[in-house]
This record gives C-alpha cells, sequence and structure tokens, in this order.
C-alpha cells in the first residue's frame, strides 16, 4: 500500500507527520505500507494546500498511491474542516473506489500533535495547549528550547515527531478530534475496500 502525505509545507512538517502517519497506520493494520510526504510540488502554504488545482495536479501525479493524506494546521479557523470536507467530496469525483484523499486539520497546529506525545513541562496544562490560538510560537519552540533541539533537522522536528511516534498512543488519546478522528476514518476505509 502506498500513502503519500501531502503537508501545507513539507520543509518541517515532514519530521512529524512520517513517523506519526507509519504508526497510525501500523495501528490501522497496515505496518508495511510505504508513506512518502509529497515535495513535488512544494505547497507553500495553507492557500496552496487548499487548492483543488494543486491537489488535483498531486493525485494526477501519483497514480501508484492508494491513500492521499492532506494534513494541515487549523490556524483557528473555525471553516477549514468544510473546506478539506470540499477537497475530499472533488477528489472522490476523480479518483476509483481503490483511491481515497482524507483532509485532516490538526488543533491548531501539527506541532500540537508532536506536544501530545511528549511529558508536558512543569506548569503545562493540555487544555491549554490544545486551545492555544498560537501554540508552535507560545509552546512548540519552548519545548524545542528546552529539550536543546534548536539546530536539529527541522528545528528538533525530527527528534520530537520520532518521540511522539513512538508515544503514539498518547497522541491519539490526547488528539481525538483530529489525529484520532483521521485514524478512525482510515480504519473504515481499509475494512471497506
Amino acid at each position: 500500500m502506498n500513502v503519500l502525505v501531502i503537508p501545507e509545507d513539507f520543509r518541517k512538517d515532514q519530521y512529524m507527520v512520517k513517523p506519526l502517519v507509519e504508526r497510525m497506520l501500523a495501528e490501522v493494520g497496515k505496518p508495511n505500507a510505504k508513506v512518502r510526504v509529497c515535495q513535488d510540488p512544494l505547497l507553500g502554504g495553507i492557500s496552496e494546500a487548499l487548492n483543488w488545482s494543486n491537489i488535483n495536479e498531486i493525485l494526477d501525479r501519483y497514480p501508484m498511491v492508494q491513500i492521499f493524506l492532506l494534513l494541515v494546521d487549523r490556524d483557528g479557523v473555525s471553516g477549514r474542516r468544510q473546506a478539506l470536507d470540499g477537497l475530499e467530496t472533488k477528489a472522490a469525483n476523480v479518483l476509483d473506489e481503490s483511491r481515497v484523499l482524507f483532509g485532516e486539520n490538526a488543533w491548531q497546529e501539527i506541532e500540537v500533535w508532536v506536544i501530545a506525545g511528549q511529558r508536558l513541562l512543569k506548569g503545562w496544562n493540555w487544555g491549554d495547549i490544545r486551545s492555544d490560538r498560537d501554540p508552535k510560537e507560545n509552546y512548540f519552540d519552548d519545548l524545542v528550547e528546552h529539550r536543546g533541539l534548536a539546530q536539529g533537522p527541522g528545528g528538533g522536528r525530527k527528534t520530537l515527531g520520532r518521540e511522539a511516534a513512538a508515544k503514539y498512543t498518547r497522541v491519539r488519546s490526547r488528539c481525538k478530534e483530529d489525529i484520532g478522528a483521521l485514524e478512525d476514518r482510515l480504519r473504515q476505509w481499509l475494512e471497506q475496500t
């Protein structure tokens, strides 16, 4: 099974989404799935990632992929889920039944998924992190600094992404609305195909 993860910008996000998606697929019974992160074309932000023309080009460019996962930040935008639903519907109209696009928005940023897999720093509260409009700046950067990972690949994201994948059960339980929901949808689709 071939899976292509489409982040809004792969340059940093790849270090977080790839290990988490690999672990998610193992959890749904596909431990040997080949997971790649879309690097061509480079989507340079949320507006490009939510552009149907760009997504359609990716669907056409990668005919060997069965599962496309469009993973973006919510960034406090309440209509982000509806935009993803619209892209999923358009994709369903051009893909045959053996291929699918699922979109999911991290609540609020993908970095929160990585924080979810960590032991929280003293004084941190998970509810505060989850509801913060800018958790990357207000929590993730502090975690990276605390751990001395700023000079690592992806500004610490590679190390923290792997650690979060190793604690995937914690990530899923803390992020039910996004990671948990995506896992459930994947499992259901796999059972039906």
